[in-house]
């Protein structure tokens, strides 16, 4: 189990190489069994061809950098978190994918060939991340409201009702029912979106919202029925954009996970799932991500959420690159397969974004 760790002030490039090398072995070995590492274990099964003693001598300087630590004495040594963030952004190489791991994650999210809606397809990534991690898979889908308006069109319903219509370039369709004090004929609502169409298209659906506000608070367009009307209905049709992408999150069942003692920290287990369950704090991390260019990863020990204590996000926004349109993550326990998870998680993203951008 990882813990935050008060560290003694020390530069990471004064770390020599031989330092470097069990320090990597060390966590490697960390990440792949979850139990704590010995001189020994260090020397046979990763390769390092100096004699115990010697291997144990350069631990207990690491662990007097901060960087490992002893959970139990005589006991051997696991990664401080100051220990793996290093170990992530220094020591770890991260492989690329196979042909045939880059196939199945295609398959899983598209299995239909394309005929998917994006919903969809971010549904099935959500699931896909989970059944390949084995952690929970979690996808922030478009913000609607940072989508261009293409397309909108009213059409008259029984009695006084007319349906909103509102196409984005994504292919994202809103539908609204709005009820009108009077009937609305046919040639009016086509004035309408006609009329919208020319002040409103190309523009983002939050700025079609300020620029509705805007000109409804125009003194001039308040003697003008037709205008007014327009506006009217364009304001009613935008009342159920959300201000935030929805969050698709699978897995949460692959967090029941006990530790070595056999007892789960349950307290912290439910206070996770309750992150997911509401997502507040899921959104606040994957936002974070919306800023960077590359693949993060977040300790849990390094974050101001206790609900990520004993966990690890690792996330990447997808999309254009100047301006991404939503992220992907996967969250499991702080003993992971970084590398290979990180791989997954950066292909994924390349994979949901070319088939937004191609939609």
């Amino acid at each position: 189990m990882l813990s935050a760790h008060q560290t003694p002030p020390f530069v990471m490039t004064d770390i020599n190489h031989r330092s470097r090398k069990i320090l990597h072995a060390v966590v490697s070995e960390y990440l792949s069994s979850g139990d704590a590492v010995g001189s020994r274990k260090v020397t046979r099964r990763q390769g390092i061809e100096l004699s115990p003693a010697t291997v144990r001598n350069v631990m207990a300087d690491l662990e007097e950098a901060g960087l490992l630590q002893q959970p139990h004495t005589s006991s051997g040594r696991v990664p401080t978190s100051t220990g793996l963030r290093f170990f992530i952004d220094s020591l770890l190489k991260v492989r690329g994918l196979s042909t045939k791991e880059k196939d199945t994650i295609r398959a899983h999210c598209v299995p239909g060939n394309g005929t998917e809606d994006f919903e969809q397809i971010i549904q099935n990534t959500s699931k896909m991340l989970s059944d390949i991690t084995n952690y929970a898979g979690i996808v922030l889908a478009p913000n609607p409201a940072e989508d261009r308006l293409q397309h909108i069109e009213f059409m008259p319903m029984s009695g006084n009702n007319v349906l909103a219509i509102l196409v984005t370039e994504s292919g994202q369709i809103v539908n609204k029912l709005i009820k009108c004090t009077t009937e609305l004929p046919r040639a009016t609502l086509d004035r309408i979106h006609n009329y919208l169409l020319e002040l409103l298209g190309g523009l983002t659906l939050g700025e079609v919202r300020k620029r509705v506000l805007r000109e409804m608070g125009a003194e001039k367009n308040n003697y003008d029925q037709g205008v007014s009307e327009a506006l009217r209905l364009s304001h009613a049709a935008l009342s159920s954009i959300e201000n935030a992408g929805e969050i698709f999150v699978s897995g949460q069942a692959n967090l029941l996970v006990e530790d070595d003692q056999g007892q789960g920290n349950i307290d912290q287990l439910r206070e996770l799932l309750g992150a997911l369950e509401e997502k507040e704090l899921i959104l606040q991390l994957l936002d974070d991500t919306m800023s960077s260019e590359r693949v993060k990863v977040f300790l849990g020990a390094e974050t101001a959420h206790t609900a990520f204590g004993e966990s690890s996000v690792i996330a990447v926004p997808y999309g254009p690159d100047e301006k991404p349109i939503g992220a992907i993550a996967v969250i499991g326990p702080t003993c992971m397969n970084y590398g290979k998870i990180m791989s997954v998680v950066d292909f994924t993203a390349e994979l949901v974004g070319q088939i937004a951008q191609d939609r």
